[in-house]
């Protein structure tokens, strides 16, 4: 009897080139849900079967503790995929988040994978109950707590999402994990913990997890947006409500970004120009993640230096003999750290001093 098919093998190129001229109306949705599941690794196996059984692509992490998801679903089976969901007990009638911005490129695959944890957090979830969340908030009860000036408000999204988009009086973290951010947080706030601590995130997940960690750490009044960026943006849309979100939304997939608001609050990391693009360097063996206006990636041909376009340029064979021996970007700085306002080297110095 013929195996099911438990994962992609096709080569990454083809799928590419495959969804680029596929004309399927396609939607992007995240969702995901906090469980406990006894046999994450058999949980993995039956849904990705489930979810490819429907056309589904994109990312999931399943864990002991949930499930966390980003894919894109063939619009024509959105019905028969909450049907789906609906089979898993703990899904069932789960919130789904909705992109703002669609694009039946944001994924290429269907990714299964299993994680110790559906977001690194660093922290001992047995020393703290992690149902004790903070209080849900809509759009409307957000801009209004937002408003109070005994609100403090927190990004809990990494520096390189931040740097595009952020609520506005925002607090937010030079950090680049969720892990560093937690305790710099609790830090930072030490004395105002009777404020109003206002989170909020890309689609709630990292904010359900901190808003319990926070309340075990002695903070009285915790909030979290619910959905997320994501959902606040839906709303703000339906309803006519202000907007109080200023700039781009990072978002986790091909696109790496949707516009929530026309300010561009982020900076090209090359000229400087007024710019919020990321993309992750065209060298794939710097892949660094910044940002590039459209004048530098026709200069740079869409590479973070002259050293990795050069590299990029050479021959395969002369760029394998080079592997190991020349370090680029993204082996020196982490994401969005790179600026290069900093010396940028030239290929052809390294080589001649090797």
């Amino acid at each position: 009897m013929t195996k099911p098919r438990l994962h992609n093998r096709v080569n990454r190129e083809l799928l590419i080139d495959k969804i680029k001229h596929d004309s399927t109306p396609r939607t992007t949705i995240s969702f995901y849900k906090y469980a406990h599941i006894g046999n994450p690794q058999f949980f993995r196996d039956h849904f990705f079967l489930l979810l490819d059984s429907v056309g589904t692509l994109g990312r999931i992490y399943v864990s002991y503790e949930g499930v966390n998801a980003q894919v894109s679903v063939p619009s024509d089976h959105l019905e028969v995929f909450r049907e789906k969901l609906n089979e898993i007990l703990f899904l069932e009638n789960c919130r789904l988040n909705f992109a703002i911005e669609d694009d039946p490129t944001a994924f290429f695959k269907l990714t299964v994978k299993f994680r110790n944890k559906i977001v690194a957090d660093g922290l001992d979830d047995s020393t703290f109950d992690v149902t004790n969340i903070g209080t849900h908030l809509k759009a409307n009860e957000f801009n209004e707590l937002s408003k109070n000036p005994d609100t403090v408000i927190v990004d809990m999204r990494n520096h390189y999402e931040s740097e595009v988009g952020h609520f506005m009086n925002a607090i937010t973290p030079d950090v680049e994990t969720f892990r560093e951010e937690l305790p710099l947080v609790e830090q930072l706030l030490e004395d105002q913990k009777d404020k109003n601590l206002l989170l909020y995130c890309t689609g709630g997940i990292r904010c359900e997890k901190a808003s319990a960690y926070f309340k075990h750490k002695g903070f009285k009044n915790v909030f979290q947006l619910e959905g997320g960026i994501i959902e606040y943006a839906r709303q703000v849309n339906n309803q006519g409500l202000e907007n109080r979100f200023v700039g781009k939304n990072f978002v986790f997939d091909e696109r790496l970004g949707e516009r929530i608001s026309q300010d561009i609050i982020a900076k090209c990391h090359q000229c400087g120009e007024p710019c919020d693009d990321h993309l992750n360097c065209a060298n794939e063996h710097c892949h660094i993640l910044f940002i590039q206006c459209k004048k530098c990636a026709a200069k740079y041909n869409q590479c973070c230096s002259n050293k990795c376009k050069e590299f990029r340029a050479l021959p395969e064979s002369k760029q394998h003999a080079l592997i190991g021996k020349v370090q680029f970007n993204g082996t020196k700085f982490g994401k969005g750290r790179y600026k290069a306002h900093h010396k940028d080297d030239v290929l052809f110095e390294e080589i001649s001093a090797l």
